[in-house]
Parts: C-alpha cells; sequence; structure tokens
C-alpha cells in the first residue's frame, strides 16, 4: 500500500495533462462522428420541416381560397403560419443539440419586458396589420395614397409586418403597418368608380357655350366615359392668360389612367377642329420714358 502511494506520489502535473490530452485525443474522432450525424440528421430533419410547413402553408390557402377569404387576409396569415412553424421548427432542432426548450421559454418570459421593449415596433406593425384586416380601410388591388408619408400606389401584398405599393412608376414602396394605422389614407378604388378632373384653358376671344358643346361631345363618345354619372363642363377660374374650364366625369376604377390620357387628347383636336385655340400664358411689356437712342446708351 505504502509502494502504491509512493508511486501516486511520483506522477507530475505534465504527466496528468499529457494523459489528459492523450484521452481527448483517442475520444475525439467518435464525439467528431456523433457530432457530424448530429449536423446531418438536423439537416435532414429541416429539409423535412420545410416541406411540412410549405405543405401546411398550401393546405391553408386551399382552405382560404375556398372560403371566399380576403387576399389580405390570406397574405397576412400565410405569412404568419410561416413564422410560427419556423421558429417550432428551430426549436425543436436546437433540442436535439442539448438546448432545453423549457429554460429558454422560462427565459424568454423573465426577460419578457426587455423584449418588449426591443421589439415595440414589430409588436406595432403586428397590431398594425391586424388593425388592417379587421377594418379593411384598404384590399389588395386597392390605389391608396399615404397622406403621412406621401408615397401612393397600388397595394401587392399585406405581410405580417409590412404592406407593399406599386408606385404608378414601377417602383415599390414598403409602408410598415403601423405606420398605416395610425395616419389618414387615400383609398381611390373603395367605390369602384372614380371622377376624372381635367382643365382645359380656352382663349378669352373664344365662345364658352361653343367649348362646352364641343367637350361634352367628346365625353359623349368616350366608350369608357360612364354615361349614367354626371358629366359637367365648367369655367372654374379666369387665369391670366386664358379662362380655364374644369371637365368633370367618371370611369371605373381599372379604366381611369387610359379614359383620361385618351380624352385629354380628344379635347385638344376637337377644339383645333371647333377653332377654339388653347392659349399659353404671355406677357405684354410696355416700355415708356425712351425719347431718343441716346437714352439707351450707359
Amino acid at each position: 500500500m505504502d509502494n502504491q502511494v509512493a508511486e501516486l506520489g511520483q506522477i507530475t502535473p505534465d504527466e496528468i495533462n499529457v494523459g489528459l490530452i492523450q484521452t481527448y485525443l483517442q475520444q475525439l474522432p467518435d464525439k467528431a462522428l456523433r457530432f457530424g450525424m448530429r449536423v446531418v440528421m438536423a439537416l435532414v430533419f429541416f429539409l423535412i420541416g420545410m416541406q411540412i410547413i410549405k405543405l401546411v402553408r398550401r393546405i391553408v390557402r386551399r382552405s382560404l381560397k375556398k372560403g371566399n377569404a380576403d387576399t389580405g387576409v390570406m397574405q397576412f396569415l400565410d405569412s404568419f403560419i410561416k413564422a410560427a412553424m419556423y421558429i417550432v421548427l428551430i426549436f425543436m432542432i436546437a433540442s436535439g443539440f442539448g438546448l432545453d426548450a423549457a429554460s429558454v421559454v422560462a427565459l424568454l418570459g423573465s426577460a419578457g419586458v426587455a423584449i418588449g421593449l426591443a421589439v415595440q415596433g414589430s409588436l406595432a406593425n403586428f397590431a398594425g396589420g391586424v388593425l388592417i384586416l379587421l377594418l379593411k380601410p384598404f384590399r389588395v388591388d386597392d390605389y391608396i395614397r399615404v397622406d403621412s408619408e406621401g408615397h401612393e400606389g397600388t397595394v401587392r401584398e399585406i405581410q405580417l409586418f409590412y404592406t407593399k405599393l406599386a408606385t404608378p412608376d414601377n417602383h415599390v414602396v414598403i409602408i410598415p403597418n403601423g405606420t398605416l394605422a395610425n395616419t389618414s389614407i387615400l383609398n381611390t378604388s373603395m367605390l369602384g368608380e372614380r371622377r376624372l378632373d381635367i382643365l382645359v384653358g380656352i382663349s378669352y376671344d373664344a365662345d364658352i357655350r361653343r367649348a362646352r358643346e364641343v367637350i361634352l361631345q367628346v365625353l359623349e363618345a368616350d366608350a369608357a366615359v360612364l354615361k349614367e354619372k354626371e358629366r359637367k363642363v365648367f369655367v372654374q377660374e379666369l387665369g391670366d392668360s386664358s379662362v380655364n374650364l374644369d371637365v368633370r366625369c367618371f370611369a371605373l376604377n381599372e379604366d381611369y389612367w387610359e379614359c383620361r390620357w385618351r380624352i385629354t387628347e380628344q379635347i385638344k383636336y376637337a377644339l383645333d377642329e371647333a377653332g377654339i385655340t388653347i392659349p399659353y400664358p404671355q406677357m405684354d411689356v410696355h416700355v415708356t420714358g425712351l425719347k431718343s437712342n441716346a437714352d439707351c446708351k450707359l
């Protein structure tokens, strides 16, 4: 017994460290193999989870379409289901690497106040998206103008946190839902019809009655102008160089821009044929007080 104690007493710290390193190196291939297998299994599980998420989203979209749900509702729920299921998938994969999901949830609960302050903007956008879907100030494919931002365009998507607008010049504007839920919105598509206001200037020498008659004939001949709606041509103001007439009529939302451009062009042709001139700004300058050329010399 004394000999064994003596032998142990002769083991130096360096010899212990060398033994630990040798043991670790001997176990390293097995540990690396096990870890590599976990990574491979996690990748396989993630790929399978992705396909399951896609399948669930497809089933939900089909169900909502059969129920004639609003497009914005479908887009919002689709993005919500996608985010929620990916979070669950990541937690399940992380638990395979030894992460205790219950501990993480408890930690998140205890840090709820700090997390709430950190993501309050995102939560406001999420709540704004819910309000938009419930109150329906606009829908997908509506043309809106956001007063606070000055942006306008056609609504393409209502996502979990943001709404996408396509502008007339083919740009995409992404606006937070929280902003849209707390600002004034001009929706030009909600009523299905839109009024055209076209300003036309005619010469002071022109006959206003004749000009009104010619313009009304143009409106009557255009197929996109709604004939059951009121059509008016009246003097809006007496401008500096012209008598400005306001031309008003109605068209369907989908015909608005083409109708507006076409009518503006046809009014110009019709006024030209009727001999009614559309003046351009001009200024008469009267020079007085010059007695001779000598007065112009410096």
